[in-house]
């Protein structure tokens, strides 16, 4: 049984031994899909714990596992062998409990329990599973590989499963010879057992907790290269691809040596080996010293990768590296601190892929990435704080989302402009040399800050991670004068919905502004319902923006005058890309919830009529793109948004074109890839549109790698097109390329289009193909996203599809990671906006529940209600007469 920890509220295993070393011997067998296993386990006793516990029990974390024996020896008598009488399994708890004949002495202060036991290989992505792959002779094989985070150690061995609980490992792999297999540490020894088999060893790893421990497998190819520090960093491939881990390898080198330098603590194995999994649940995971990946989260095809792919691989490359200090070094105590590890590496990211690559400008492209999406799930009341409050350690899978990724990231870049980088990066050093190896809470990390700042850092973050959602910034006073102006602001907890907050929420908010003139220098700190801001101006027409360079998680709600003078600067470019992304994607939300009129939205569109950056397009992209879901079920507002939209996107057109320039710069290569994605929604019944698309792909058919005619940046959205033009012969020769594709990253092309197919059998057809088998597990919802999100007919297919085949789809995923269940339900029920349609589907959970993914059932839910409010508005506003367009 498990006990709970009444100061902390938490669910965690009886205290009164700790796992202080791990000997493991593992023996996979590849063909049968099981694994033998033997565990030595060192713990100390706590002898205080010892007295209020059943002495008798030892009891730790397993799931999936078949136990044989388990003994201990004491360390005054290690020649004695205590036997467990009784082991018995808990299935709901996933723990298993081992009964001696006494109970532990109360004098012991050590033990060294022994298990001996039994595993299964499973195919569900999570703790030692096996993925299916073809070599290169067209041979079907299998690997085995780790994803332990967040509770599947337990399926590879029996231990202490809980963060706070680090141990040193040594583990030991016996394998077939002709196979190579890799783990957290450098090789020690291989011996051969027989002809056919080898025994390898690894040396101990640091102190690390035990979701970090990782193993592989199988047969790879490699490239390596050593750090200037001399670190040997490995990119392991498949057999025959090395050339694919080259640009991985390069980042990683360079990253490391990068973050060595930030932190000012060198990063402490002796090796990084960074191995691409033919089957992988996330995109990557951290494990110290054996970083897993997705293939096409680490591979780049020289010839044929995208950019938009290459930025993918250095981001998650630089995402994971971060995770060696932010996670392994120093952990979170318990998992309602997951974000000190993924707020703080998703911030690291955006660092050191700006630092490394900066034509990517990833600090311009952090506003419409990870903010946007931070404040779009934060909106509404099924959010949840990012220091989230979790008892039982299963609730940790429903939290790996935009709130402990992209809300605290940008929470820290927030912190970080209000210290200054220098004190910041001062503050993250200090905590990293005075809590290696060891585990903490937020309030570390505060401290930390204050130390270097004499700031109230823990009051200024406290009222950002303690709580949920954030901030509306309303200017409910203006006083313009001919060198300054000064606005009465008041601050308001918002939701997407418009919807009277529950209760009232007050956050310390720094404002900072800009004008003509740049950023403003003073920056106050705004602690209660209303202030007031006085802001210096150069001329009588100036203008101010607040919040400067989207740098705090809110929305600002200005007044009619503050839109007026936005005009100039946004159309001169006089104001940045990042405020200039952030006007219109506040005041889509904005309108959404009410704030704002329908009207005074497509007033400021115009303003972007000429807007050639990348940055400010996406956000663009995205208030087209919301709209354009919302009045498909408007038949005639959509016909007249569409046709904006259309004349918006085609604006664009001349200035991008269809094919890339030789060293064209790297944003310009996406605006690009997003322009003709816009096209695939707003204009592929375009005359000319169509043409280009289906030249450009009669040029593919012949020769699929010219990356002249077509370009990995523009094919999924050039296969759109065609799709929505064409018909079965089409979807054919689409379809067939996923079987000809040298990569993941090209199969996704197919997958991600293949839906636009107008034809509702061939939409039928797709979906089945997702659930045939034939698609990994790992991407099967791409698919069923391609219908699901194509247009109207297609929701209703992949709604029922989903429906008829639930508990096939459920079974698919039923012990792998819960995102892809959450990935299948928004893809497949997320697209509708009537309130009907919601109540549909709640029903439908209700008789078919699945408690992994409630959360994610709910904001789902909540997201449908709000667009169906927001779809009464458009119909009920100008946006609905024909004379409002015709008069723009």
């Amino acid at each position: 049984m498990t006990v709970n920890d009444t100061s902390a509220e938490r669910v965690v295993l009886p205290g009164y031994i700790v796992p202080e070393r791990y000997a493991l011997s593992l023996t996979p067998d590849l063909k049968a899909f099981t694994f033998k296993g033997r565990v030595v386990i060192d713990f100390t006793i706590d002898s205080d714990e010892l007295v209020n516990s059943n002495g008798r029990q030892i009891i730790l974390h397993a799931q999936e596992l078949l136990f044989e024996s388990a003994s201990y020896t004491l360390d005054d008598n290690k020649d004695t062998a205590i036997e467990a009488e009784q082991i018995n399994v808990n299935l709901k708890e996933t723990t298993v409990t081992f009964i001696f004949p006494s109970a532990i002495p109360a004098t012991a202060k050590s033990l060294q329990l022994t298990v001996v036991y039994q595993g299964f290989l499973n195919n569900q992505m999570a703790g030692f599973y096996r993925s299916s792959y073809t070599n290169m002779k067209g041979e079907s094989c299998i690997m085995a590989s780790t994803q332990f985070e967040a509770l599947d150690a337990r399926r590879a061995f029996p231990c202490v499963d809980e963060p706070a609980r680090k141990a040193v490992f040594l583990v030991s792999l016996t394998i077939p010879s002709e196979l190579q297999c890799c783990s957290n540490m450098p090789e020690r020894s291989s011996v051969s057992l027989d002809p056919h088999t080898r025994q390898v060893s690894f040396w101990p790893t640091p102190r690390m907790s035990t979701y970090l421990l990782a193993f592989c497998v199988g047969e790879f190819d490699f490239v390596q290269a050593q750090t200037a520090s001399g670190v040997l960093i490995k990119v392991y491939t498949p057999v025959g691809k090395s050339k694919q881990g080259e640009f991985a390898l390069d980042c990683a080198c360079k990253c490391l040596e990068l973050y060595n330098e930030f932190f000012k603590v060198p990063y402490p194995l002796p090796k990084l080996d960074m191995i691409a999994i033919p089957e992988f649940a996330a995109g990557a995971m951290e494990n110290w010293g054996l970083v897993t990946y997705r293939e096409v989260d680490l591979l780049i095809d020289p010839t044929l990768a995208s950019s938009q792919q290459k930025q993918r691989v250095a981001v998650v490359v630089n995402h994971e590296l971060a995770h060696q200090w932010f996670g392994n070094l120093v952990t979170m105590d318990w998992w309602s601190g997951l974000w000190l590890n993924e707020s703080f590496a998703s911030w690291c990211e955006n660092y050191a892929t700006n630092a490394l690559y900066p034509d990517y400008h990833m600090w311009d492209q952090f506003v419409t990435g990870h903010l946007a999406a931070a404040l779009r799930l934060d909106a509404l009341q099924s959010s949840h704080p990012i220091d989230v409050p979790i008892r039982h350690a299963e609730e940790v899978n429903q939290v790996f989302d935009a709130i402990s990724y992209c809300k605290g990231a940008a929470v820290v870049r927030m912190i970080q402009a209000v210290l200054g980088f220098s004190a910041f990066q001062e503050g993250l050093q200090h905590y990293m040399k005075d809590f290696a190896y060891k585990n903490t809470s937020s309030t570390d990390l505060w401290q930390a800050w204050e130390k270097v700042s004499g700031l109230p850092v823990g009051e200024l973050m406290g009222s950002w991670t303690h709580q949920m959602g954030f901030p509306l910034l309303k200017v409910i006073k203006e006083e313009w004068k001919s060198d300054s102006v000064t606005l009465e602001l008041e601050q308001s907890w918002f939701l997407s919905d418009g919807t009277v907050p529950p209760e009232k929420k007050l956050w310390t908010i720094p404002i900072m502004t800009c004008t003509s003139d740049g950023p403003q220098a003073d920056m106050t700190l705004m602690r209660e319902e209303t202030a007031s801001v006085t802001i210096p101006l150069s001329s009588e027409s100036g203008w101010v923006k607040l919040n400067a360079g989207q740098q705090v998680p809110m929305r600002i709600l200005w007044t009619s005058e503050m839109l007026k003078r936005y005009q100039d600067p946004i159309q001169s470019g006089k104001m940045n890309a990042m405020d200039r992304a952030g006007l219109v994607t506040d005041a889509y939300a904005l309108v959404k919830a009410g704030h704002m009129k329908p009207e005074q939205l497509i007033q400021l569109l115009q303003y972007y009529l000429k807007e050639t950056e990348y940055v400010v397009w996406e956000g663009l992209a995205m208030v087209l793109g919301g709209i354009d879901s919302i009045v498909l079920e408007d038949p005639e507002l959509a016909k007249q948004f569409r046709a904006f939209g259309k004349r918006m996107v085609l604006n664009l057109l001349p200035h991008v074109g269809w094919q890339a320039q030789t060293g064209e710069p790297h944003l310009t290569t996406l605006l690009r890839g997003l322009l003709i994605g816009l096209l695939s929604d707003f204009a592929f019944d375009d005359d000319g549109v169509a043409a280009e698309a289906k030249s450009r792909f009669q040029s593919f058919l012949q020769n699929p790698n010219d990356v002249q005619s077509l370009p990995s940046d523009i094919r999924s959205q050039v296969f759109k097109i065609v799709l929505q033009n064409g018909g079965a012969t089409e979807y054919e020769q689409i379809k067939g390329y996923y079987k000809t594709a040298s990569d993941n990253a090209e199969r996704k092309h197919v997958l991600n289009s293949l839906g636009s197919i107008q034809d509702k059998s061939l939409k039928v057809q797709t979906m089945e193909w997702m659930t045939s088998g034939e698609i990994k597990i790992q991407d099967f919802f791409y698919g069923m996203g391609s219908v699901g999100r194509s247009n109207k007919m297609g929701r209703e297919v992949a709604w029922q599809y989903f429906q008829d085949h639930f508990e096939k789809i459920k079974g698919m995923v039923a012990s792998a990671s819960s995102s892809l269940m959450d990935a299948c339900i928004v893809m497949c029920c997320g697209g509708f906006c009537s309130e009907q349609k919601a109540k549909e589907i709640e029903q439908f959970f209700e008789a078919h529940p699945v408690p992994k993914s409630s959360r994610k059932i709910e904001q789902t839910l909540e997201n449908m209600r709000a667009n169906a409010n927001f779809l009464k508005v458009l119909q009920s506003s100008d946006l609905s007469k024909e004379s409002f367009w015709s008069n723009l």
